[in-house]
């Protein structure tokens, strides 16, 4: 099943409007990958929802809950 995108896409549209390729590196643009970008709105362990409510697995477990400020299971 395809991933639902349009909330990402709104965001991403409004993100360039603000700054160049609508991130603040050129490195993380998304435009040469031809993918659309993921906006991670919340996490819990190793799970991690975007914008669209669709859910993913963080394998890597860093640069995902660092960035997402995703709070330890205690």
């Amino acid at each position: 099943m395809p991933r639902k995108t349009e909330q990402s896409r709104k965001l991403q549209q409004r993100a360039e409007k603000l700054i160049p390729g609508g991130v603040n590196s050129p490195v993380r643009a998304f435009r040469s990958v031809g993918c659309d970008p993921l906006y991670i709105v919340r996490g819990q362990g190793s799970h991690i929802w975007d914008a669209d409510g669709n859910e993913y697995v963080d394998y890597i477990g860093s640069w995902g809950r660092s960035s997402s400020a995703t709070p330890s299971p205690r």
